[in-house]
Order: C-alpha cells, then structure tokens, then sequence
C-alpha cells in the first residue's frame, strides 16, 4: 500500500516526513458517520482492465500479457506494487455509512467542463502566454499517483468503489477498519462514461490540470507490470491527445519498484519515454526524476543511464528527488541535471527550502521545490498541521521568492495521503484555484491583477483532540517539527478593493475590515456551520458557505482541512 511506499519518511530534519506511528488501541466498535447521499447521476458499469500502446495509438481491451499477474479489483496492482490492495467488488458489502462521507447536498461533480468565467479573482492568462518566453522556462508539475483516479469502476459516486470500500470502514472486508478506513476524501464524483471511460477520465485530468496553468504531471511509477503499470502507459497517450505541450515527467518510486536489475529500470523507463507525452528537455534529453533517488547508489543510476543511452539511444537528464537532500546532493551531484526534495507539510520549517534552492544552484542544477496543501494519513497515524491554506501560501510563497526553477505539486491526487490539489468531494477546486494565482507569478514574475472578489473558507469538522466514539484504534498524531494543532477557520479574502466582511462561525457572527489584496483572518473553530461574504454599502456580494459543518462529537477522525471558494458554485 502508499503507507508502506512512504513508511521510510522524507527528510531527516525537522519538519521532515520521517514517519512515526501511534497505536493506541481504543477497543470500541465503530458508529459510522453519514452516508454519501445527493449525487445526481446513478448507474454502474462494470470495471474492465484497459491496457494501452503508445505506439499504435489505439485502445484496446485486452487481457494481461503472457505471465503478467491479473489484476485482483480496481486500484489493484502486481505483486511489488504498492496501489491499495482490492476484492472483488461483487464480494463487497452494500454501501455503508462511510468514515469520512460527508454529504454532498448540491450534487456536485465533476462534468470535465472547463473553468467557469469568473471562478478565479484575477483573469487567467492563456497556457500559450504561460509556455512561452521566460514563463515556459519556469515549470509546475503535479506529482500524480496512480492509485486513484477520477473512478475505479465506472459507478454512480453515491455506490462506487471509492464510496463502498475506500471511505467505508468496512470496505474491503474490514481490512481498513483500525483506522477509520482507507481515505477521508475523494476525487469529485464524475459521471459514469460510455466507451473507453478511463482513457476518457485521465483526459479530463489532464484538461483540468491545463485550465488551472499545470504544465504537465510527475507519474509515480509504481511497478512495471499490472493495473499501475497500465494506467501509467493510458496516462501517457490522455496527455498527447488532449494537448502535445502536456508533458509527463516519470518518476520511478524506489520505495516501490522492487528490480535490482539497473537494466529491467532502463527498459521500462525507455517505454514510457518513448511515448511522444515524456518531458524531454529542449535539447532532446529525457528527464528521469526518481523518488527516493538514495535509495540506489550514483553508480548504480549511471548503470540505468548508460542502458538507456546504449540500448535505446535515449540521453537523460537526471533530477533525483531525495528525502534527505544534504545527505545525498554531493554524491549525486556528478551525474545529476538538477535536484529536488520531498518537503515539510507544515508551514513551519520552510525556510531550509532557500537554503537547499542556493545550494543546487552554486552546484549548477535546476531546483524542482515541493508546494503541498497538508498532509493527513490515517493509516499511518500520522498527520502535520497545516494552519488551514499556511502551508500553500508558504511553500509557494519560498518557491517565488527563492528562486527554484521547477514546482512539484505534492500531490496532484494522493488522497492516502490527503494532499490531493485536484479537485475533491470535500473541497472542490478551492486549492486548485489558490494554487493558480501563485502560479502565474511564479511563472510570469508579476503579481496578478485582483479583478473580483473571492473569497477562500477553510477548517477542519472536528477539532483536532477529538476523541472519536468509534473503535478506530490507530489514531493520526502529529509529525515532530510540524506546527501546534489549531483549531481556527480562515476566511482568505482577495479583494479588488477594500470591504467588509461579514461571518458566522456557528452561532457565532461578526465582522472585520479586509484591505484590497490578499487577506488572511483567523477566527476560532465553533460546532455547526461557517460562512463568509463580502459587504460594501450594506450590500452583499461575493459570499461562500462551507456544507460540511463541525461536530462535536465523531466517530472517525478525520484531520484534513476541508474548503470552498465563492467563485464556483457549488
């Protein structure tokens, strides 16, 4: 499973991602929370293995290659990989009352539709004026995992996989139950499809990471045969057909992969990097970005080159991701086009980022910096404090302000992990949208112009020491050098000029004054619902409402900042 991928941590300083669990066993058994209810659309299809040729172009429906391990469910993987483990979903309980499956009273989905005018505060500039001149040098990738796509069976969301196993306790037979279930969160229900529906959704992926300024997505490579390795080639080929200038960057997961053969990577790699979608340099390299790249020796990756270049005639341009970056950037520094890290998901212990940006930098590499959300992971037991959108404004804010070349978003869709930037159930495209304003000047070097108001709520619907009526029995704790637990809803307001805003938290209202810009108010956590809106000469205008209120009493813990945004309906 991802836990087990990560299990090793990130960085070995403070503010890392070196993990540590809790285990206190609770003994209680658990009263699931509200059922997924609302969707619009319902009816199932039936889940089917798509395997893709980059080379012909075509689809097609095709058993496993000779040997090749059959995949045992959606989301499943060979033996080796580390997607979620799946039963079959004809052996699977009806749909329960899943942990996390908080209502979704407007039916919302997602149609594959492009942004609506007027979602954003600013008026975004095309994808041609973000790929060109000195913005196409400065490049944001997100990290995408292939376990969880837009839908792992073709269903209704109010019955899917996702809705059944996933957010259920119970789901997958109660392997998930110790706590609370697999996720809290998950990909914006999107309509059953006709045809080639997962083809189909990983487009819609892609046009949604284009509208929001993404220039193309890192692909976790999680093993190198079954439905991961499948999805991985799909993925490839969506990319290409929904715009040539989206590019995938691989990613080889060597928390994963289990070859110690430098050769069976190369080949492999030289698949993938064939597919005309593979981000290549300008001058025809093709860019290898290995998680964990300490995992195996410099010598041991100049093995993996030498195949690529001898055997498939490929040029690479190396940029190892590490989880400890000054550890390992000297040995690594010979062989290597530039670096990157794993990062902190709390907003204290940023500033070794500009540390690590100079130090790459003095060596002559690029610098790829990680920008996260949070990070939440129930079935590790650990969680980081993110201080509502703290930790997105600050990482974008170091990776501007320092200097990096390239961004990892971290991550495009990892809902284990709860980090997901695509949009989700429980908070729509609001972080997405955040993340476009901070992208266009990291790109383009100018702050855009706030042409509307737009107002951003968060907050959690638990408080953090919420002690769960459930028998969950492995409890998140927080990661050492993250920051204090809070309890606070933050109404992020971009205003084109100064206004009053006008809140309720609860039963509790008030005001406060907002300057023209970005503005951050803090208010505390009470039970019940929050709402915001913008208030000019006793008129209101622009206003959000967050539809998932905050308990008091839970029965499964649920640590992921939950959030909405006026620009949208919702």
């Amino acid at each position: 499973m991802r836990a087990d991928r990560r299990s090793e941590g990130r960085a070995a300083r403070p503010g890392s991602h070196r993990h540590r669990r809790r285990s206190g066993f609770r003994g209680r058994r658990p009263l699931l929370a509200l059922l997924i209810s609302g969707f619009l659309l319902v009816g199932v299809c039936a889940a089917t293995g798509i395997a893709w040729d980059p080379f012909n172009g075509a689809s097609a429906q095709a058993g496993p290659a000779p040997g090749a391990p059959q995949s045992a469910g959606p989301g499943s993987s060979a033996p080796g990989g580390s997607a979620p483990a799946t039963g079959q979903p004809s052996d699977s309980p009806p749909p329960t009352k899943g942990a996390a499956a908080k209502g979704n009273p407007k039916g919302a989905v997602d149609t594959g539709a492009a942004r609506p005018s007027g979602a954003l505060p600013f008026d975004m500039p095309q994808p041609a004026a973000l790929r060109s001149g000195a913005a196409g040098k400065k490049l944001v990738f997100a990290h995408y995992f292939t376990p969880y796509p837009l839908s792992l069976d073709n269903a209704s969301a109010n019955g899917d996989y996702y809705t059944r196993h996933y957010l259920n306790p119970d789901g997958e037979s109660g392997k998930h139950e110790r706590y609370g279930g697999l996720l809290r969160d998950r990909p914006l229900p999107t309509p059953p499809k006709a045809g080639d529906w997962e083809y189909a959704n990983l487009q819609q992926e892609v046009r949604t990471a284009r509208a929001a300024g993404i220039d193309g997505f890192t692909l976790d490579m999680l093993s190198l045969s079954g439905k991961n390795w499948d999805r991985s080639n799909l993925l490839m080929a969506a990319a290409r057909s929904v715009d040539p200038a989206f590019k995938i960057m691989l990613m080889p997961d060597m928390t994963s992969l289990k070859t110690d053969d430098p050769g069976v990577l190369a080949d492999a790699l030289a698949t993938l990097g064939d597919a005309p979608a593979a981000h290549r340099l300008p001058d025809g390299r093709l860019v290898v970005s290995p998680f964990k790249a300490e995992a195996k020796s410099a010598a041991w990756w100049t093995q993996v080159m030498e195949v690529l270049k001898s055997k498939h005639g490929i040029r690479t341009a190396f940029v190892p991701l590490f989880l400890d970056f000054g550890a390992h950037n000297g040995a690594f520094a010979p062989i290597s086009y530039g670096f990157s890290e794993w990062g902190s998901r709390s907003y204290v212990g940023q500033e070794s980022s500009t540390r690590d940006v100079r130090r790459a930098h003095d060596m002559g590499k690029i610098w790829m910096q990680p920008v996260s959300v949070q990070d939440a992971r129930p079935n590790q037991g650990i969680y980081d404090e993110a201080g509502n959108t703290a930790t997105l404004r600050s990482t974008w804010t170091h990776a501007i302000e320092d200097g990096a070349d390239w961004v990892q978003l971290t991550t495009w869709n990892d809902y284990s992990e709860g980090s997901q930037f695509a949009p989700s159930l429980h908070n729509g495209h609001a972080y997405l949208d955040l993340t476009s304003y901070y992208l266009t000047k990291f790109k383009t070097g100018s702050w855009p112009e706030i042409v509307r108001d737009t107002l951003y709520l968060t907050a959690r619907t638990q408080f953090a020491n919420a002690d769960p009526t459930g028998d969950q029995s492995l409890l998140m704790s927080l990661r050492k050098g993250s920051a204090a637990p809070r309890d606070t809803v933050e109404v992020l307001s971009f205003l084109a000029e100064p206004g009053v805003v006008r809140t309720t938290v609860g039963s509790t209202k008030g005001t406060h004054e907002a300057p023209a810009g970005i503005h951050s108010e803090l208010l505390p956590l009470k039970a019940g619902a929050a709402s915001a809106e913008v208030v000019r000469g006793g008129k209101a205008g622009a206003g959000v409402e967050l539809p998932y209120p905050v308990d008091r009493k839970v029965e499964v813990q649920d640590l992921q900042y939950y959030a909405a945004t006026s620009g949208r309906d919702r």
